[in-house]
């Protein structure tokens, strides 16, 4: 297929104080969260002076991966829109109309197949393109990519270097020679929690099931768990569980580890819930425990997961092989009409309408 630009598409963040409010009504837009939960989580991005991470780290993936273009091919413009903060993306699909282009590829942020995670960076799209009206270049997602060898090369070498953190006197056990205790580390694989009803209807689980399978093997790692962050929505809602900080005192209380590598494997950039929800929070509750524990980074601009960005493009302009590992195969391009549905949401009390 011939197409004329890339259009990277991310979830967007503040970038200062006064953006923090406009961003979280952005983000939380028809769900019914809370107000009070809304301000706790504001909170959270006042301790960073009002600024995610996460605007700058697309800038610099956007960067690598226009390098790799430049260096490989093929020599295609990239553009950049958020879903929730500027750029946003009918202003940048407003910019790509006034330049021209008519038919795009839209790379993802998101690696799973959920609702959140593809299906509704779908509907935002078609929403742009209806703002912008006649004339809004066709833009078409480049497909999932969990298992690619490209997202889990990149994964495991940020596991192996998170590993080299650990001190060698925190795998040890005091009570018996240095040569008979084998290492006990646990890698806690991390994934951002979505309520059950929208887990029920997707492949998520299974997906992140799968690169936590993946990633182990290729390591050699057998003590690991999967668990989940950044919970949000009514108290009453089921989410997928266990959260990380209640599995971390587990840890501790059944001496499952004498040391954690935790590895967000849903993320591919240390943004805000990476670095509060883990890097403090988590950070803190194991240095409450006495748990050593390293944070691997998440892949970023790795340049494995950067040329993979490139392999799923030739997919696309070339017919390029569709690489996965693992069992369930690579993603189609176009999802079927059923697929990720909205979750169901629950009413909102009488008195709060």
């Amino acid at each position: 297929m011939n197409y004329d630009a890339i259009l990277v598409v991310s979830f967007g963040g503040p970038e200062g104080h006064d953006d923090v409010i406009p961003f979280l009504e952005n983000v939380l837009r028809g769900r019914n969260v809370p107000r009070e939960r809304m301000l706790a989580v504001a909170e959270h991005y006042y301790h960073f002076d009002g600024k995610s991470p996460i605007n700058q780290q697309t800038r610099e993936l956007i960067a690598a991966l226009k390098d790799e273009l430049a260096q490989h091919g093929p020599k295609l413009p990239v553009y950049w829109g958020n879903r929730n903060w500027h750029p946003m993306l009918a202003d940048t699909l407003r910019q790509m109309k006034s330049d021209g282009i008519q038919r795009a590829l839209a790379f993802v942020t998101s690696a799973y197949s959920s609702y959140s995670g593809c299906r509704q960076y779908r509907e935002d799209l078609a929403r742009a393109q209806a703002e912008v009206g006649e004339g809004a270049p066709q833009v078409e997602k480049l497909r999932v990519f969990f298992n690619h060898p490209g997202f889990l090369g990149a994964t495991e070498d940020r596991i192996k270097d998170a590993l080299a953190e650990l001190p060698d006197a925190s795998l040890r056990s005091a009570e018996r020679p240095k040569a008979a205790v084998p290492t006990q580390v646990q890698v806690v694989y991390v994934a951002h929690s979505i309520p059950l009803s929208m887990a029920n209807t997707c492949d998520y689980v299974q997906q992140l099931e799968e690169v936590r399978r993946l990633a182990s093997e290729a390591i050699g790692i057998k003590n690991d768990a999967l668990v989940y962050q950044s919970r949000s929505g009514a108290p009453g809602q089921p989410w997928l569980e266990p959260d990380i900080l209640d599995y971390l005192r587990e840890v501790k209380e059944k001496n499952l580890a004498s040391a954690v590598v935790i590895a967000p494997i849903s993320f591919i950039s240390d943004h805000m819930e990476v670095l509060y929800d883990l890097d403090i929070e988590a950070k803190q509750l194991c240095d409450s425990l006495g748990l050593p524990m390293a944070r691997a980074k998440t892949v970023g601009v790795h340049p494995k997961f950067i040329a993979m960005i490139r392999e799923l493009i030739l997919e696309r302009t070339e017919g390029a092989e569709r690489r996965a590992l693992g069992s369930l195969g690579p993603r189609q391009d176009v999802c079927a009409e059923d697929c990720c549905p909205a979750p169901q949401r629950p009413a909102r009390p009488q008195h709060a309408r």
